[in-house]
């Protein structure tokens, strides 16, 4: 007896598969910049010394000084010589109401007055210290503004792009089943 067997063979499928990454592109531009800068101020003021001399007093010791002043003093002195007068007159009639005191007689009282009253003194009084020097300084005014810097940043944005890669896929092989029958021997 003869037996025959059916064959069979089976081809599998083969997939083809073509894949590339995507890539990533970025950039970004510096940020651009404004500077502005301000410079700063210095003011500086400075002031001459003042030298103030006062030489009134010893001009009114030499000569006087001014006309007010001088007939200032000689109405002043008027008075105080009129005063001191007027109480030696006093004293002496006292003096001469006593005259029966030794030393009270009018060749004492009178005789002994023979000095002449002065005119007052039309100057001042002389001294080192008549005239008066004041000198005077003031600081310098100085400003300062200091300097200013102004920074201005505007940022730009990065580029991004993005490469999509390649995906391919495709039959390399397509599956088959193949069915092979037995021989047969004809001969009988």
């Amino acid at each position: 007896m003869l037996q025959s067997i059916l064959q069979i063979r089976q081809t599998p499928a083969v997939l083809g598969i073509d894949a590339d990454l995507g890539s990533f592109s970025i950039r970004q531009h510096k940020p651009n910049m404004k500077i502005t800068t301000t410079p700063g101020e210095l003011h500086a003021q400075s002031f001459r010394p003042e030298l103030t001399i006062d030489q009134s007093r010893a001009r009114a010791a030499y000569n006087g000084g001014s006309v007010l002043d001088m007939n200032k003093r000689i109405y002043s002195g008027i008075q105080q010589l009129y005063l001191q007068n007027l109480a030696q007159k006093v004293e002496n009639g006292n003096r001469m109401a006593e005259f029966f005191k030794p030393g009270n007689t009018i060749a004492e009282v009178y005789g002994l007055d023979t000095e002449p009253r002065s005119f007052p003194e039309p100057c001042g009084p002389a001294s080192y210290d008549n005239v008066d020097i004041h000198f005077e300084t003031r600081a310098p005014q100085i400003e300062f503004t200091p300097a200013q810097v102004d920074v201005a940043v505007e940022n730009n944005r990065p580029e991004i792009e993005y490469t999509r890669g390649k995906l391919d896929i495709y039959m390399q092989h397509y599956a088959s089943v193949q069915f092979i029958p037995p021989e047969l021997n004809v001969q009988m």
